[in-house]
Order: C-alpha cells, then sequence, then structure tokens
C-alpha cells in the first residue's frame, strides 16, 4: 500500500518561507541563518533533525506499547553534523540520536526484545540511514546506556 502527502513551501523574502500544510496543522516559518538568512525559523537541517526525532521517538513508544509498557516522559536529541563534500558543497554528514526514556530500565518488561525492534518501525530514519549516517543510542532515566 502506496501514501502520499503534500506540503507547499511558499517564499516570504530573502530565505525565509512559509511550510504550508494545508489544513490539517498550522504553517510554520522555515529561514536559513546567516549570512544568508535570518534564523526567523527553523533551517531545513532543523526540520529533518526534527523528523529523525520525532519518527524515532514515536517508534519507540509504538514498540513499548505493542508490550504493554509506558515508557514515561521521554526526551530525544538528534546531532546533525554538517560539513563540505569533494565539490565543497555543505552537507549532512552524520547525525546522532539519544533517546531517553522517561522512567528506569529494570521498570520496563521485554526491553531487549524492545530496542531490538524499534528502529524498524521508523520510516524517516530508516529512509534518512541510506543516504546518512544514523547513530542511535537509548538511556535510561538514570542515564543507563541501554542500546
Amino acid at each position: 500500500m502506496s501514501e502520499s502527502l503534500s506540503i507547499r513551501i511558499i517564499r516570504e523574502h530573502d530565505y525565509r518561507f512559509t511550510v504550508d500544510f494545508g489544513e490539517a496543522f498550522a504553517a510554520l516559518s522555515a529561514d536559513l541563518p546567516p549570512p544568508l538568512g535570518q534564523a526567523d525559523g527553523p533551517s531545513p537541517e532543523h526540520l529533518l533533525a526534527a523528523a529523525v526525532a520525532n519518527c524515532l521517538s514515536a517508534s519507540l513508544v509504538f514498540a513499548l506499547r505493542k508490550f504493554k509498557q509506558e515508557p514515561g516522559k521521554m526526551e530525544t536529541v538528534v546531532t546533525c553534523t554538517t560539513g563540505r563534500n569533494e565539490q565543497n558543497r555543505i552537507r549532512v554528514t552524520g547525525m546522532e540520536a539519544v533517546l531517553n526514556l522517561g522512567c528506569p530500565a529494570e521498570n520496563l518488561e521485554h526491553l531487549e526484545r524492545i530496542l531490538g525492534q524499534f528502529e524498524d518501525f521508523c520510516t524517516v530514519s530508516q529512509s534518512v540511514q541510506s543516504g546518512i549516517p544514523l547513530t542511535i543510542h537509548v538511556e535510561d532515566s538514570t542515564g543507563k546506556r541501554l542500546k
């Protein structure tokens, strides 16, 4: 089964654009950082990092709930690194995601199995990973690295 979605990008001025999601969601402003833009909104790199973070977080919650587990208040941080390629063009050269569960690992059952499968549920990170190196870590609320 194939699905599609569309967004519209409307240039306001310089490098500032309105991202229009249609009637379902409020629009947001996107902009490039100086010296080209004014940083009046998230950059494309911010939006990419947000998409990866949101999809990974939702996928982990989905995997936990399959086993009737509740992660508590989770926090995910995605760091996006940029650099220049062989043609001296700026590219995203790597990403690192750290997902922090809102509870200690010992409060969750089937955690090893959950951690072994949740990434496969993430449409965005699995797609991005085919072109950008992505490292994913999961920690519990005590800071213990689980994956």
